[in-house]
């Protein structure tokens, strides 16, 4: 923790020296960027009553996910940027294995991210269950966890 903050600082003072100074050259500033895929709807079969295996329920996905951008706002190429498509099909995936905790999906679906793609350097899912069944008028229950790149 405090070796994160003294290289924050580092990095933060050498940044200000370089530009007093001119020297853009060394000057090494990447511009994260972000990429949101929102509102996928997918059926599936999370729960841990017997009926919520057997006649599924109505679930709603949220990623957002950090990544260096800049090459490919330079390229125009999709090999350099994260695709969502690739996103979306991770989280189709992983709905689709039945677990008994919307943790253990958000977990799931987070391990995936970081194994396949080499770009993200974080990444936040949000997995809500629609109209759960816990015995009141409820519209969903979420589930958010974040997750970075360990270095």
């Amino acid at each position: 923790m405090v070796a994160d903050f003294l290289r924050t600082e580092t990095n933060t003072i050498k940044q200000k020296y370089c530009v007093k100074l001119g020297n853009f050259d060394d000057l090494k500033i990447v511009i994260m960027g972000i990429i949101k895929v929102e509102n996928i709807r997918v059926f599936a079969y999370h729960g841990c009553l017997k009926e919520e295996s057997k006649i599924g329920s109505n679930y709603r996905v949220d990623l957002k996910v950090k990544a260096n951008l800049q090459t490919s706002a330079k390229t125009d190429k999709l090999n350099d940027t994260v695709d969502y498509v690739f996103l979306n099909r991770i989280i189709k995936e992983e709905m689709n294995k039945p677990a008994h905790l919307l943790e253990t999906v958000c977990r799931r679906i987070l391990d995936r991210i970081f194994n396949e793609d080499a770009l993200v350097t974080k990444a936040s899912v949000s997995v809500s269950k629609l109209n759960p069944p816990i015995g009141g008028d409820v519209e969903r229950v979420t589930i958010k966890m974040t997750d970075k790149r360990k270095k």
